[in-house]
Parts: C-alpha cells; sequence; structure tokens
C-alpha cells in the first residue's frame, strides 16, 4: 500500500460526465487490477478519450455493434478489445447510458504487484516500460476479454476498481493529438498525459498500411 494515498473509490457520477473531462481527470488516480496472484495496482499517467459516434477514430462511430455495445454504458464499466490478433487495450466507459464513449487507458506506473507484471512483461527492460503503452499495461495488469463488461466502481471482491490516487496538478497535465489515429479523428487533440512521467509512451502518428502489389 502507498502510504499518503487516497483510496477513496471513485463513484459512478465521477465516469458519468463528458469524456472530455474524464479522461484528463483520471490522470494520477490508481487503477487496482485484483489477479488470482494478488493485487496490482498502477497510477494512471497518459489516457485517450474516444467520443463514440461523433469521433471518427472511435470503436462506435458507425454505432452499436456486439464488439462495442459495452461502451454505451452505463458508466464506470470496462471495454476491453482484442487488436492485431495478439493485444488486449483496457478502456473505461464514461458519459451517460445510450451514449457511447469511453477512455483508453494507455500507460501508467505499477506502483504495487510490480513483481507479478515482471512475470508478464519479461521483454520489459525497468520497471518504467511494464506498463508503457495501451497493450502493456494490459498484458502487465493481466487484461483480456474475459474482464469486458467488467464493473469497475469499487465493490468487495472485484477484478478491477479505480480509487482517487494522487492527481497531478494541472499545469503538468499535456495534451495532443491521438497515437496511430488517422482520417478525420487525427485532428483531435484527445491524448492526456502527465508531463515529465517517465512511464508515459512515444507519440506515434498514423502510418497508412501499405497494400500489397
Amino acid at each position: 500500500m502507498i502510504e499518503g494515498l487516497d483510496r477513496t473509490p471513485l463513484t459512478r457520477d465521477f465516469f458519468d460526465r463528458p469524456v472530455l473531462e474524464v479522461a484528463p481527470d483520471l490522470l494520477g488516480r490508481t487503477l487496482v487490477r485484483i489477479t488470482g496472484d494478488g493485487p496490482i495496482e498502477l497510477r494512471l499517467t497518459e489516457v485517450e478519450a474516444y467520443a463514440g459516434e461523433i469521433d471518427p477514430g472511435s470503436h462506435a462511430f458507425r454505432g452499436r455493434t456486439a464488439r462495442n455495445s459495452v461502451m454505451f454504458g452505463p458508466p464506470g464499466h470496462a471495454y476491453v478489445y482484442f487488436t492485431y490478433g495478439m493485444w488486449h487495450c483496457l478502456n473505461l466507459v464514461c458519459g451517460p447510458e445510450g451514449v457511447a464513449s469511453g477512455v483508453l487507458l494507455r500507460a501508467g506506473e505499477v506502483q504495487v504487484g510490480a513483481e507479478l507484471s515482471r512475470k508478464r512483461r519479461t521483454s520489459a527492460r525497468s520497471d518504467r516500460e511494464l506498463a508503457k503503452g495501451p497493450a502493456r499495461l494490459a498484458t502487465a495488469l493481466d487484461i483480456d476479454r474475459g474482464l469486458n463488461g467488467t464493473d469497475a466502481i469499487a465493490h468487495p471482491g472485484a477484478p478491477l476498481s479505480v480509487l482517487h490516487g494522487t492527481p497531478p496538478p494541472r499545469d503538468l497535465v499535456r495534451n495532443g493529438p491521438r497515437t496511430g489515429v488517422g482520417g478525420d479523428g487525427a485532428a483531435h487533440p484527445w491524448r492526456f498525459w502527465i508531463d515529465g512521467d517517465p512511464t508515459v509512451s512515444l507519440y506515434r502518428p498514423h502510418a497508412p498500411r501499405r497494400r500489397a502489389t
């Protein structure tokens, strides 16, 4: 347990707000993952906002599907998707129920249970790299599609929850374009991070895939 950490759980009301309010407000919060091997706690340092049907970068831009239905609420639930045939990514749903939006958890500092994360992230060269990027974060926390739809509002035995933690001063919060988002969604400066934090991932612009000739 981190000394001085505010362990008050975030409530449903915290997530029942517009995604562009929730996303930067998640920085510095503590994500708690209870695994079969023990707890892992991570301080969030980088996130991205996705605004559903008004956002070309969102999975929900073209409406509800079986894959993205969790994004339509209720708020405070986990939306987990599988990408590139090998990685999982973890999002937290926000906004009013029936309106899709979510925050992609891109990076964080593992503060409790690093020994568990190291076993899952054997290629990490240091603890700073354990959750430096969304796929790495999900791997470090043992996140998979089995947690899709999980309620992250704290209750006894919950596999996921979010605590108040230690939000950074507002003057350390930065924002810019989202990593790897192309097309009409590329211009939105909806990636948020804590300036100077060594666990924040490198920004990479969208790179169109080349078609085979």
